[in-house]
């Protein structure tokens, strides 16, 4: 997906060993977090290590984005796919967080198979949906996208 690989680039101009950049970072990802995570409906949510890193760097969260509400179930799925997909890259971003830095939500990994269960019951989830639940789940994932690159550009707006 073109945008997964447009928030990849927006992210990395964050430095992470930079206290300031940092809690930027994470701040950004809570707007987009919190709605999503609402819209998704994770098993383990994360944005309580979240809340809890941007307390140690005494930030408050900041203002959510807006998201759709009273989605499909596909869609559903596609937000929680990227949602989860990127507890991935957190696992990979927290080895550039500065010593010192809190690092739980980063740290919110997937438990040893978890990965692979999600992707089961995703695959279970879409069996017999058709094109349509693809395409629904494929909007889902890319809105979820969409809000993590707009908490960025409003992240930097607060801090330009």
């Amino acid at each position: 997906m073109a945008n997964h690989q447009r928030v990849d680039e927006i992210y990395s101009d964050f430095s992470l060993g930079s206290p300031a950049e940092y809690a930027a970072f994470l701040k950004a990802h809570a707007r987009a977090l919190m709605p999503l995570e609402k819209l998704a409906q994770p098993d383990s949510p994360r944005l309580p290590q979240l809340v809890e890193d941007l307390a140690v760097l005494g930030e408050a969260l900041p203002e959510p984005l807006a998201a759709e509400a009273g989605v499909s179930e596909a869609f559903r799925w596609g937000a929680l796919y990227a949602l989860e997909g990127s507890r991935l890259g957190g696992a990979m971003l927290e080895r550039q967080v500065a010593p010192g830095l809190p690092r739980a939500y980063l740290k919110a990994g997937h438990r040893n198979g978890s990965w692979i269960a999600f992707q089961q019951a995703l695959d279970a989830a879409a069996d017999g949906g058709g094109q349509e639940w693809i395409d629904s789940a494929v909007q889902g994932a890319e809105t979820a996208f969409a809000l993590f690159a707009a908490g960025a550009a409003a992240e930097r707006l607060n801090n330009g």
